[in-house]
């Protein structure tokens, strides 16, 4: 046998490439590698630019600028599991950049991942899919576009996952997808809350708080709150709650059961299984603020409904609420103070809350928390609403200084709701007199300037509900809240416009305020809004009759006549009818004009002291207030009066010799309690001389001002009807004496033919030229017509208590007019019939009665 001979290999052939081992280390070329054919280098591309982008937010921007989304989003849907794997793997880690989770909203990207959830693919290919899909349903648009592409299926499905990567990437998408609308209808029609109820036993924390979280979310819909109840859910998540180791998950839960709680069915459920109070002991002893305040938020919500309200009644809700209050933590005493605002619609619960729970809200007022503040006065205002009890209980807590101190708040809300408390407490006369005092009125001045509608609404309801005493009044008037008031007349809002002028008619109850508010401009805005329909209420047209009625200076200038209701008093002036836009001069601008051959103005001041207003005790104002008649009723009782004494002239010229006046003689008392002293300490000395030289500053700032003249005349007048007139029991009788008087004072009965030679003008230019004034004192003419005259029944009557009105004519004619019984003929039966109106004869027949309407009547008027 022949030597066998070695066979050579034969050699590979010419077309074949010979296999390259290539090692990159540079990230262009790898992701150059992603556009290869072979399966092998893309897989490792792939893997290599995965393991490259985890490392830091730097690479995966590097990657972004390579432009590696593009190839990486094709390779997703290759044939090959191992590339599609990679791909996914390295596409799910990029999409973790907000840069490239916004490029891959503008590409096709959803369709490629939506299928990557498959069921045949595998389990690491679901987790970076679905992680993807979570980093981009963040947007509203991938939303919608998951949804359209029919994403929410296999998430849901992804939920019985073994896997809690993928478990936690698929709640969580889900979580973020059911914050829409559709969403969460689409998700109950998936039976997709049975396996989101199963993840709550998972292992994992992050799990179990994204289930509850999207359960809180998805139980805001009926449809999803029913078939939570038909899988009970309800005592699941109350055995979280109960499960101290699970605190982690308490408020996520707690949120759930709030949602829940709106249904009444489930509230019915929970309070026949013992669930809800199983939820108000775990109320009290959680030892976690955000579960407790969270616990309390649910709560409220439940006590929006009245039937839920009960029920939390029934179970001593309140008892639990109240020892919330004495949190240490601010965000469960909002939460305390906002559900006992809710509970406070029942009335046991208000009645409850009178001694518990009232000072521990007051006590919260002063809180530096503004949120803690204003949940408490809104606690307040509404434990205060159609409940005395409370309102005296708040006043009795020390509640009235923060409460002022509020209305100087930075919180819209919290003032309008210290409005709301002040007005509650203002409702009763007690507490009303004892807020005077305190500087509310001070303190309202502030809202009543503010920009909310509702404040200013609150503000001006303060004032109607506290202006009913003149000492607030005053304050406000010091404070300058007059002006602000005035101004809300303009408002553009109905509210805040019908709320003011019901201020306005309430501060219009004294002359003072009401001639302020005129100055103010508030009688043409009245009129303005009572001439528009649409502007118009009741108590617009209540506030200018108020206003009418206490400046009757103004209302006689501008209606032309006094009701009997109508009393004048001193400092009343006759300037004559003034012109609807004209401006009614007082009595200072009159006083300032040359002497000039107008009208005259007739002033009534029958009081010598400061401002031309007599000096009368409170008790004699109010019987004085008390005597005037409503103008139903036609009649007022005439209560007795203190005793005047009239000085004579020589007492009164003694005085005006003298020089003296109270200023004077208080200067001199001061000098001789100094002179009395001069054994004192320099302390008590140097006292003293302080309080002389505040007297004499006080006289010169007095003399610098101008007073009325006195009216010695009328207050004889005045003392000599009150002496004789009033002797007659008969009414008519007083009325003919008084007009007999009045006429004999000026210038006696005159003749209708001689009336063109009655001196009536000479008499009025002596007293100007005499008095160096157009202000004439109604008793110093003593030839008068018929407008003075008038005028002068009108005083005496009044001060005398015979209801008369006072009604101007044209042509300086005026008259009076009186309501008088008709007597029954002697013998027979007495029969009350309605009072007579009759026009008093002040000229030609001083006495003569004339009914209204009668011919005798109508020449008198028209002559």
């Amino acid at each position: 046998m022949g030597k066998k001979v070695k066979k050579e290999p034969e050699p590979p052939p010419k077309d074949v490439f010979d296999p390259l081992a290539i090692e990159s280390k540079q990230v262009p070329t790898v992701v150059l590698m992603l556009q290869s054919p072979e399966e092998d280098i893309l897989g490792k591309a792939c893997e290599s630019l995965y393991k490259f982008a985890k490392k830091g937010d730097d690479n995966k921007l590097l990657l972004l600028e390579l432009g590696a989304l593009t190839p990486l989003l094709s390779l997703m849907a290759h044939e090959d599991k191992i590339v599609r794997r990679n791909a996914t793997t390295a596409l799910g880690t990029l999409a973790e950049h907000p840069d490239a989770s916004q490029r891959l909203r503008a590409m096709e990207v959803f369709p490629v991942l939506i299928a990557r959830l498959a069921p045949e693919e595998e389990t690491v290919i679901h987790e970076f899919a679905s992680l993807c899909l979570a980093f981009l349903s963040v947007d509203f648009t991938s939303k919608a576009k998951i949804l359209e592409h029919n994403g929410l299926e296999p998430l849901v499905r992804l939920l019985g996952s073994p896997d809690p990567d993928v478990q936690k990437n698929s709640v969580e998408c889900i979580y973020q997808l059911v914050q829409d609308f559709q969403s969460r209808a689409a998700l109950c029609q998936l039976q997709g809350i049975p396996p989101l109820l199963e993840l709550l036993k998972s292992e994992y924390p992050v799990i179990q708080v994204l289930a509850l979280k999207t359960l809180a979310t998805l139980s805001n819909d009926v449809e999803a709150r029913s078939v939570l109840k038909q899988s009970q859910a309800l005592p699941q998540i109350l055995q979280i709650l109960e499960t101290n180791d699970l605190n982690d998950l308490h408020v996520e839960a707690l949120a759930v059961i709030t949602h829940c709680l709106d249904d009444n069915e489930t509230m019915l459920l929970l309070q026949q299984t013992g669930g809800l109070k199983r939820l108000l002991a775990f109320m009290e002893t959680s030892t976690i603020p955000e579960v407790q305040a969270n616990a309390a938020m649910a709560l409220g919500k439940a006590a929006q409904n009245s039937e839920n309200r009960n029920m939390l009644s029934d179970l001593e809700a309140e008892k639990t609420l109240v020892t919330l209050l004495g949190s240490d933590n601010d965000d469960v005493r909002v939460a305390a103070c906002q559900a006992i605002s809710a509970m406070c619609a029942n009335v046991a619960s208000k009645i409850y809350f009178q001694k518990d729970g009232i000072p521990l809200i007051v006590h919260l007022l002063g809180s530096e928390n503004g949120a803690v503040r204003e949940s408490a006065v809104q606690a307040l205002a509404n434990l205060t609403i159609n409940n005395p009890s409370n309102a005296t209980a708040v006043m009795d807590a020390g509640g009235l200084e923060p409460l002022v101190k509020m209305l100087s708040d930075d919180r819209d809300v919290a003032v309008a709701h210290c409005g709301t408390v002040l007005i509650n407490m203002a409702s009763q006369e007690i507490l009303r007199v004892s807020m005077q005092g305190h500087g509310i009125m001070q303190a309202i001045v502030k809202p009543l300037q503010a920009t909310n509608s509702i404040v200013l609404s609150k503000a001006a309801l303060v004032v109607a509900s506290l202006a009913c005493d003149a000492e607030a009044r005053a304050e406000l008037r010091n404070a300058g809240g007059l002006g602000p008031l005035v101004h809300l007349l303009k408002s553009k809002y109905h509210e805040v416009r019908r709320n003011a002028c019901w201020a306005v008619m309430v501060c219009a109850s004294d002359e003072l305020t009401a001639v302020e508010l005129y100055n103010l401009g508030a009688l043409d805005i009245l009129q303005e809004i009572n001439l528009s329909v649409s502007r118009r209420n009741n108590f617009s047209e209540g506030a200018q009759s108020k206003l009418f009625d206490n400046f009757l200076s103004l209302k006689y200038s501008h209606k032309g006549y006094l009701s009997s209701s109508n009393i004048i008093n001193d400092g009343f002036y006759d300037c004559g009818r003034i012109k609807p836009e004209a401006k009614l001069l007082s009595l200072e601008e009159l006083r300032k004009q040359e002497v000039n051959d107008h009208r005259a103005v007739l002033l009534v001041n029958a009081s010598a002291t400061d401002h031309g207003r007599p000096h009368t005790p409170a008790s004699e104002e109010k019987a004085d207030h008390s005597t005037v008649r409503s103008p139903a009723s036609g009649s007022r009782t005439v209560k007795e009066k203190p005793s005047i004494r009239v000085p004579s002239p020589a007492e009164d010229r003694q005085d005006s010799v003298s020089g003296r006046s109270p200023s004077s003689l208080s200067r001199s008392s001061i000098k001789e309690k100094a002179g009395k002293g001069k054994g004192k300490t320099k302390k008590e000395e140097d006292k003293l001389k302080e309080e002389e030289e505040h007297a004499l500053q006080e006289t010169i700032i007095k003399k610098k001002q101008w007073l009325p003249p006195f009216d010695l005349i009328l207050f004889s007048y005045i003392g000599e009807v009150t002496k004789t007139v009033l002797e007659h029991p008969n009414t008519r009788d007083q009325v003919v004496l008084l007009a007999q008087f009045v006429a004999n004072k000026m210038g006696g009965p005159i003749e209708k033919d001689k009336l063109h030679e009655f001196p009536w003008e000479l008499n009025i230019s002596e007293l100007k030229f005499k008095l160096k004034s157009n202000i004439i004192p109604i008793g110093a003419i003593t030839k008068g017509i018929f407008c003075h005259r008038a005028l002068l029944f009108k005083v005496l009557a009044d001060r005398i208590g015979i209801a008369s009105y006072l009604i101007r004519g044209d042509y300086n004619r005026a008259w009076n007019e009186v309501k008088l019984q008709e007597d029954s003929a002697p013998g027979m039966t007495i029969v009350l019939r309605p009072p007579e109106a009759y026009f008093v004869d002040l000229m030609y027949q001083p006495g003569r009665l004339m009914k209204v309407g009668s011919a005798d009547a109508d020449h008198y008027q028209h002559i």
